[in-house]
């Protein structure tokens, strides 16, 4: 039996979670998942500057977990950049703490799934990355989960 992944600690809730090619219809494009541990990652070690031992004790994983993640989201983004697909931050094995830093803010466990207490928050729209069409953020629900209602593709959060 494999052994069960460990909770990784993530800091860090992005505003967007999809990016695409210009000027291609996301109809036409494959796509790329990137957890949110795994955009931890390339934060923690690209953005902040922080060695492998260090960014992993902020994770709470060992250090060769931490590689191996940073690895994977490397090789995701690298084939999303060189073959022309579309990147979709979602899902993972992670817990957020809360804006104060003390305890438990929501987990995301599993592929496609967050706890609703990790929406981008009670403003915005979604916005439709294929028609355009606008409608009104509802909280604890992920714009990047919802289907327009007018041409059935994804929708985005503004």
């Amino acid at each position: 039996m494999a052994r069960p992944r460990k909770i990784r600690s993530v800091n860090f809730e992005p505003e967007v979670t999809y990016f695409k090619p210009r000027a291609v219809p996301l109809s036409q494009l494959d796509e790329v998942e990137l957890t949110f541990d795994e955009l931890e990652t390339l934060r923690l070690s690209h953005i902040k500057k922080l060695g492998q031992t260090d960014a992993a004790m902020k994770m709470e994983i060992h250090q060769s977990t931490f590689q191996r993640t940073l690895a994977r989201a490397r090789e995701k983004i690298t084939d999303a950049l060189v073959n022309g697909k579309a990147i979709k931050i979602n899902g993972g094995d992670y817990k957020m703490p809360d804006k104060d830093g003390t305890g438990p803010r929501g987990q995301g466990r599993g592929r496609g799934r967050m706890d609703d207490n990790l929406s981008a928050g009670p403003d915005g729209i979604c916005r439709c990355l294929g028609c355009g069409h606008e409608q009104p953020h509802v909280r604890g629900q992920q714009c990047n989960q919802i289907k327009c209602p007018k041409c059935d593709t994804l929708m985005t959060r503004e």
